[in-house]
């Protein structure tokens, strides 16, 4: 017995039975000490407590987060908070509360339970004054210290017209702000901003109240479970997608917002914003981003999730007019002159249809399609992505032996289904020919076939469909993110105004267009169907007629020709702005080809510039017989800029022409402003190198084709009245200082651009009506006006201006 004794003793000292021993007891004594720790308490401030977006969403939405969040280390309290008198506003919300529902598998006795958990909780107080929100700041401290709580943050949800966050934001700020080791979330509604300027003045004022990590700003769509699962897919399907998930191919991709109601009720609203700005600027734009980006390693991550997505941003290539369609149902005028006592003359150009073409300069995009298209009074009310990918699949079987399903000639694609439609629910599709996807079989189960049913032309027995398990709505699961501190589900400071500058330009181009107007509904028919060509894009069907008319009776492009005349003694050619940028270019590319053959190379001269952008596109895009391996590209001017800067004429070529065409790296030939870490500076000789490259390689110093434009103070090139370098001499090229900035330019001479073979001036828009009434009069006068002095000693000088340039 004493030996057993012994040897008991022995292995209940053993090293090992130690270390468990110890880690028991300090497993122990941790669970006492947070059993000793205050729970940690939540305050829910819902400003716009008793508005039409708290009554249908947000405070079913807080309730669902009390339901998921209660009892697990964290207490809530609620406030409701409007200018409505306090009796008033209890009133409206204790109706809220009490149409409150429970998930379904919920009892109804327990529902009815945490119901009153939940009223007991909530509290409505009119917040008006700063001193309204130092009581509401004492009163959440008093609570917190009544009952034994630790103060872990504070939530304050702006259900609020933007114009009224500025004064509470600054309330927020001077007087409800939670203690030191709490935090504060502030969620913002869209919209944020009515363009870049007004964004970027709002964010500049609400920068000033709150950090950049205490703000949401709220895309609800962002929170709907199929948006939501893009990323996740596409993570947890890495191996099936990584090669498939490109430009090699994918053909093109769809993102679709269609409504069946229209504006009726709202128009005050929608006048103001209209379809881009209310659905394409935000929500669909975000999907895209969603889609495009590339994927971060950890997806969990939300500063690597942020990042990505604005770097898929700042890969959108920029909106032309060209690359919308736009529309407006036949009775909304009708509604915006009833609702806003618009006269009966009034015709809106609000746009309540929009299809728009987006093209991403990446590696991975270059080249697709990205289709958005959202609108009101359409066919169907349905929320899609689509994802269809190329087939290069030849089936020697007839159609009717191919096996039904998985047939390799079939359409392969993914959908993200956001819901409603035929479907009725959200769903994600991959076509069974594609690849078997993967996704959390917990919260996600295969949908049931539907016999009968068809998507996209093919039944649903022909996809992996996959549908949530519980259906939730969006802001139940954005709310239960902003808890959970889950930035990448909202909208950054940064990324908003990326977006804001992807679309301003674009909407600032269309704000005078004449919307197509049509009937609404299944009336439709055709009417709105569009189709793309490159980066253009235009309905399928010309309209016959007007529904309704448009504003005055300006004439339309088909009522003009290209107009051929004479202008300061030279070919004039003129037309509408896309009719006349095809015949330029046309003219380019003849001139091009004929060098080309006679030479066997093309030296081009290119200007700088806005006007110049649209050329370069319908080059890049159109142009496909253009001899761009036998063609010099020469820069007319340059800004005294790095080649990276925005504001440089060479990174505006490689943006809108140089990434899309193949011309070999040695035939193209950027100004030399940026030398030894320096910029135009004298002693690094710049502009003479550039001219004995230029005499080296062009023969005679004579270009085939020099491309200018006119400013409205008659400047060409960068040639300017106020700086007479360059406009005579023996210099070839010159630096030059410009009115504007950046002041510092550099420049070819007037004396070398008059060597070239031909010369195109292409001049377009309004603004310069005057200066080309101005210089048709004058004579060869270059110190007050650059633009008259040029005439090629024995080449051509053509004229290209639109007719609001030449005839206003």
């Amino acid at each position: 017995m004493e030996a057993v004794r012994v040897n008991h003793l022995h292995a209940a000292w053993h090293p090992g039975f130690g270390r468990m021993l110890t880690v028991a007891v300090y497993m122990a004594l941790l669970g006492c000490l947070q059993a000793q720790e205050p729970q940690r308490h939540v305050s829910i401030i819902l400003l716009g407590a008793t508005g039409d977006l708290a009554k249908k969403y947000l405070w079913q939405g807080l309730f669902q987060l009390y339901l998921d969040e209660a009892g697990k280390g964290h207490s809530f309290s609620f406030h409701g908070a409007a200018l409505t008198a306090t009796k008033q506003g209890q009133e409206f919300m204790d109706k809220f509360l009490e149409s409150l529902s429970c998930p379904k598998d919920v009892a109804p006795g327990r529902c009815a339970e945490l119901k009153e958990q939940f009223q007991q909780r909530s509290q409505y107080r009119q917040l008006k004054t700063s001193e309204d929100y130092l009581a509401l700041s004492k009163a959440i401290e008093a609570l917190a210290q009544q009952e034994g709580l630790q103060e872990a943050g504070r939530v304050f949800y702006f259900s609020v017209p933007p114009f009224a966050y500025a004064d509470i934001a600054r309330n927020i700020n001077s007087s409800c702000r939670p203690g030191p080791g709490a935090w504060l979330r502030v969620v913002l509604e869209k919209p944020f901003g009515h363009d870049h300027l007004s964004a970027q003045q709002l964010a500049t004022e609400l920068g000033s109240f709150f950090q950049e990590e205490e703000m949401y700003r709220v895309d609800h769509y962002l929170g709907k479970q199929v948006v939501a699962q893009i990323l996740p897919f596409r993570d947890q399907n890495r191996k099936a997608l990584d090669g498939l998930w490109n430009r090699h191919h994918v053909e093109r991709v769809e993102i679709v917002m269609k409504e069946t109601v229209d504006a009726e009720g709202r128009t005050s609203f929608y006048e103001e914003y209209g379809v881009i700005r209310d659905v394409l600027q935000n929500h669909l734009t975000e999907i895209l981003t969603l889609v495009a980006m590339e994927l971060p390693h950890n997806v969990s991550s939300s500063e690597a999730v942020l990042q990505h997505k604005l770097q898929a941003f700042q890969a959108l290539r920029g909106l032309r007019k060209g690359s919308a369609v736009v529309g407006q149902y036949q009775a909304y005028s009708e509604q915006v002159r009833r609702e806003l006592h618009k006269p009966p003359s009034f015709h809106s150009l609000t746009p309540t249809f929009a299809g728009i073409l987006v093209h991403m300069d990446n590696l991975r995009w270059e080249g697709v399609p990205f289709i958005l298209m959202s609108g009101k009074a359409l066919d169907e009310r349905l929320g899609y992505v689509r994802i269809l990918f190329k087939n290069q699949a030849c089936c020697a079987q007839s159609e009717k032996h191919r096996a039904a399903d998985q047939s390799q000639c079939l359409p392969q694609q993914v959908l993200f289904y956001i819901g409603h439609g035929e479907l009725g629910s959200p769903a994600v599709l991959v076509s069974r020919n594609l690849f078997r996807p993967s996704l959390p079989s917990q919260s996600w189960q295969e949908l049931e076939d539907q016999p009968g049913l068809r998507l996209f032309g093919h039944p649903l027995s022909s996809y992996y469909a996959y549908r949530p398990v519980r259906e939730q709505d969006a802001y139940s699961i954005l709310i239960s993110h902003i808890f959970h501190g889950r930035k990448d589900y909202f909208i950054t400071t940064e990324n908003l105004l990326a977006s804001w500058a992807f679309w301003t330009p674009l909407l600032d181009s269309l704000a005078h267009e004449v919307p197509r107007v049509y009937p609404g509904g299944a009336a439709n028919g055709h009417l709105l169907d569009f189709e793309f060509s490159g980066s253009q894009l235009a309905f399928s069907q010309q309209q016959l007629e007007h529904l309704v008319p448009g504003p005055g009776s300006a004439p339309m492009p088909s009522d003009f020709q290209v107009l051929r005349a004479m202008y300061r003694e030279s070919p004039l050619v003129s037309a509408w702005p896309e009719e006349l940028i095809s015949k330029l270019a046309s003219d380019i590319e003849a001139t091009a080809v004929q060098a080309v053959r006679r030479f066997g190379q093309f030296h081009l001269a290119l200007s700088g510039g806005s006007s110049p952008i649209v050329l370069f596109q319908q080059l890049a895009m159109g142009h496909y017989g253009f001899p761009w391996a036998h063609t010099h590209l020469w820069l007319v001017d340059e800004r005294c800029v790095p080649p990276w800067d925005p504001d440089s004429n060479f990174q505006g070529l490689q943006t809108h022409l140089l990434q899309h065409v193949r011309v070999p790296y040695y035939n193209v030939h950027p100004m030399p402003v940026h030398l030894h870490q320096r910029l135009c500076a004298e002693e690094d000789q710049g502009a003479q190198a550039y001219a004995e490259e230029i005499s080296a390689l062009v023969t005679n110093s004579s270009f085939d084709l020099v491309l200018l434009g006119m400013g409205t103070d008659g400047h060409t090139a960068s040639l300017f009245p106020q700086s007479p370098t360059g406009l005579d001499g023996e210099q070839l090229v010159v630096l030059t200082k410009s009115p504007s900035k950046p002041h510092h330019r550099m420049s070819l001479s007037l004396p070398l651009i008059n060597r070239a073979k031909k010369v195109a001036v292409l001049v377009m828009g309004r603004l310069k009506r005057e200066i080309t009434m101005l210089v048709s009069r004058v004579g060869r006068e270059p110190k007050k006006w650059p633009i008259s002095g040029i005439l090629p000693a024995s080449g051509q000088l053509v004229w290209y201006m639109d007719y609001e340039a030449f005839l206003g």
